[in-house]
């Protein structure tokens, strides 16, 4: 497995160190632009302003691919946390076909089960020791809930009820690595390191132009760095669910944990 440059990176050391990049192409550009203004006449400016506009289409093209990409990762996020709520709230409702010794044990399972879940995602990264530590926990409360339906089904083999609660808690053991799946599954980096060599270079470019005119903007100059920086950072923090600005939402998580412990208090 190929380590990752981007992820576990602080977020605005990687804007500030991509700004400075962007900074100095555009700086060296326009100086080499400079002492290469003589060579060039009008005809060969002409063609280079149609290079100019074909590299800055060719990066803007690329960074609307890469976040919708990044979208598209980001709402397959929120409704995996959705399914696995509702695979964990349908199974937790089907411990009603328990016989009644068996239903306090597996209400504390789902309990525990629900707020491990929550506190994995909310408060670790994916690739931490944290977070193995609390999947570890995961899976031994997982073979806990099998252990209790297997003897169950296999006391009542033909019983339809049993069939149901256990195709739940299989569909809540098989969501679990599907969420797991789609919080890994990221932007890949190699795209995010080409449009940022991309705009770097592209910064060398505009820079090489102006110092061919021998007139350079600098508000211009910062505001393309600044806005190409922030179209990256949103790309890239749309890829860290639960770290950056836009963060996936837990709601239903949080009031599945609700209802789970409200009913085992109603309960006499």
């Amino acid at each position: 497995m190929v380590a990752e440059i981007l992820y576990p990176r602080s977020q605005s050391r990687i804007a500030a160190g991509l700004v400075v990049c962007l900074a100095l192409a555009g700086e060296a550009g326009y100086r080499i632009g400079m002492s290469h203004a003589g060579a060039h006449d009008a005809v060969s400016r002409a063609q280079f302003l149609s290079v100019q506009a074909a590299i800055a289409g060719l990066l803007a093209l690329l960074l609307g691919f890469t976040f919708a990409m990044a979208l598209a990762r980001f709402d397959a996020r929120k409704q995996m946390v959705v399914a696995e709520s509702n695979a964990i709230g349908t199974a937790s409702l089907r411990t009603a076909f328990l016989p009644a010794e068996d239903q306090p044990v597996m209400r504390a399972l789902f309990q525990r089960y629900v707020t491990i879940r929550l506190e994995a995602v909310l408060h670790t990264t994916p690739s931490s020791v944290a977070r193995g530590r609390y999947d570890d926990e995961v899976e031994q409360l997982q073979a806990q809930l099998w252990r209790v339906v297997q003897r169950r089904a296999a006391a009542e083999p033909r019983s339809v009820p049993m069939g149901l609660l256990t195709d739940a808690v299989n569909q809540l053991i098989d969501i679990k690595t599907t969420r797991d799946i789609a919080v890994a599954n990221h932007v890949p980096e190699g795209v995010l390191l080409l449009l940022m060599t991309l705009a770097t270079f592209a910064a060398g470019i505009l820079g090489f132009g102006s110092g061919l005119a021998g007139l350079r903007s600098l508000p211009t100059t910062w505001g393309y760095s600044i806005v190409v920086m922030l179209v990256i950072m949103l790309i890239l923090d749309l890829d860290r669910p639960q770290r950056g600005l836009f963060r996936v939402s837990q709601d239903s998580m949080l009031r599945l944990r609700e209802r789970l412990v409200a009913g085992d208090q109603a309960l006499p």
